[in-house]
């Protein structure tokens, strides 16, 4: 799958240590973030607890320029590293490094403005006024920073040393977990101190990422006589559309929570938001999947590698699309009994919107992989335009599905299934084909194992729900072990053909893959 030589073979060997990286960082994010949820509601009560949902998704709006114009210095920087053009790597990273930092500054009384009027805009308690606004102020520049400090965190993703990345980021949300915990137990529960963990958890993980990048790319130094304007447009040309197209994602992915909390309350809000913690979760397993191939993408675009690349993201596209498809159908089958035993049995009447908010990612999600050959090519302005066009369409069926049909934020959860599922099931696979030059069906194929086998599993774990008696935490793991095992055995029997396999055991690490080559030769 990962067909390098020399010094682009080193670079493919770190793609299984990337892999699990990713892995044990999902699984830290996993174990906080189930635990935190129902933290937040017994110390602080859903109403409160909604806020902290909101303020982060609040901080998407602000932290949308600089995440954007890193989208593109991860473009060029890699390129330029991957050519070994340092002098160029030197430019375009001082240039992106003051200009973000520009912006931030820039930013700063509009983020102190939004923070003060916050309780102005969204359903606040009048006690919590204060608290909240501390809260918003943390949360939003813990962001900033982290935004900033992303600059040197380009060279990690150059250099393909994503495990270092997510230690980063490890660090980051340890130190802003441990330190909620341990002020709310020497103080009280207070919206305040998570601004404030938030605050310096951001401050742990810039510390961290200047080490590394120092550390991994000798060849990039920190200087301002570096920064050139003519580079800030080059970067900024493609920065805006990719601005564009996050604007129109996160009226996708944001605004659904912001909708429910302006027209049903505080306490739909936190209902809302506890199902949204797995759909979250959920992405953030994809873009561990996918994440460790984004690097790859971009260096075989580089070395003009385009057979690769095009072999890669289909792969990409299907293996994504089978390994979201067994949580995704577990999950949803098991949705009554997920919430009982999380946040308790008041909460099982979320299932329905559970299923409704999750059943459409096995669609939504795999395709993340073609987003990096947009950027690759620097074919990112109609996407931009048709993902800000169709962002916009879900926002006023957010409005509309509820005030015509009644069905408060189930409507909303609609709003974004169809719309989402419409993009990304026909615009997104197309244009990527239209990119590379190849058949417009391409992509589509490579999708529908994922959307039969999630189909498959989420009957079969409702059937085992339904008839069984599985009410524990227990007989819920022994359930979905089981699961898990036939699922595998058919999926590598059945749903894969000899290339994708080799696919999957490029991803393993090196001395694993012996061990099994060597097993599979003493078996015959």
């Amino acid at each position: 799958m990962l067909n390098l030589t020399e010094h682009q073979e080193i670079f493919s060997k770190q793609v299984p240590k990337n892999l699990l990286a990713n892995t044990l960082y999902f699984i830290l994010n996993v174990i906080i973030g189930l635990l935190l949820v129902p933290y937040f509601i017994d110390s602080l009560g859903v109403a409160s607890y909604a806020l902290v949902p909101l303020a982060t998704s609040i901080t998407s709006y602000v932290n949308l320029v600089v995440q954007s114009l890193n989208t593109s210095v991860s473009r060029y920087l890699t390129i330029d590293l991957q050519t070994q053009e340092f002098k160029k790597a030197s430019i375009t990273f001082n240039t992106a490094l003051f200009g973000t930092l520009g912006i931030i500054l820039i930013m700063l009384p509009f983020v102190v403005l939004i923070s003060y009027y916050s309780p102005s805009f969204f359903e606040i308690p009048t006690s919590q006024e204060n608290a909240a606004r501390i809260l918003f102020l943390g949360v939003i520049g813990s962001f900033l920073l982290r935004a900033w400090g992303s600059n040197f965190g380009v060279s990690l993703f150059a250099y393909n040393r994503l495990d270092l990345q997510n230690l980063v980021n490890a660090i980051n949300i340890i130190v802003q977990t441990g330190l909620i915990v341990i002020l709310f137990k020497l103080y009280s529960p207070n919206l305040v101190y998570i601004g404030l963990s938030y605050l310096i958890g951001a401050v742990a993980a810039l510390v961290l990422s200047i080490f590394f990048s120092r550390k991994i790319n000798p060849h990039l130094k920190v200087n301002v006589k570096d920064f050139r304007r003519s580079k800030v447009n080059e970067i900024t040309s493609m920065g805006g559309w990719v601005i564009i197209n996050q604007i129109g994602t996160l009226l996708f992915l944001q605004i659904d929570l912001i909708v429910v909390n302006k027209l049903f309350g505080t306490a739909a809000g936190g209902e809302y938001s506890v199902v949204l913690t797995w759909s979250m979760m959920l992405r953030t397993v994809a873009g561990m999947l996918v994440g460790v191939l984004t690097p790859v993408i971009l260096t075989y675009y580089a070395k003009e590698r385009i057979d690769e690349l095009i072999s890669v993201s289909k792969s990409a596209v299907k293996l994504a699309g089978l390994a979201m498809a067994l949580p995704i159908g577990y999950i949803c089958g098991f949705a009554p009994q997920l919430l009982t035993l999380w946040v308790g049995p008041e909460f099982a009447k979320l299932s329905p919107l559970m299923v409704l908010m999750l059943f459409h990612l096995v669609i939504n999600l795999p395709v993340m992989p073609l987003f990096a050959i947009n950027v690759a090519y620097n074919k990112v302005k109609i996407p931009g335009i048709v993902t800000f066009i169709m962002g916009i369409g879900n926002f006023l069926l957010a409005v509309l599905i509820p005030y015509l049909t009644g069905w408060n934020y189930y409507g909303v959860a609609l709003a974004g299934a169809i719309m989402l599922t419409f993009k990304n099931a026909f615009f997104i696979p197309w244009y990527a084909t239209k990119v590379l030059g190849i058949s417009r069906t391409t992509f589509v194929k490579s999708m529908l194992s994922g959307v039969f086998s999630m189909t498959v599993t989420a009957l079969a774990s409702r059937l085992v729900g339904n008839y069984f008696q599985v009410s524990g935490l227990i007989s819920l793991l022994i359930c979905g072990i089981f699961l898990t095992v036939f699922y595998l055995l058919f999926v590598w029997g059945v749903g894969l053909d000899q290339l994708e396999r080799q696919a999957v055991e490029s991803l393993l690490p090196v001395k694993l893959r012996g061990r099994l080559s060597f097993e599979v030769k003493c078996n015959r």
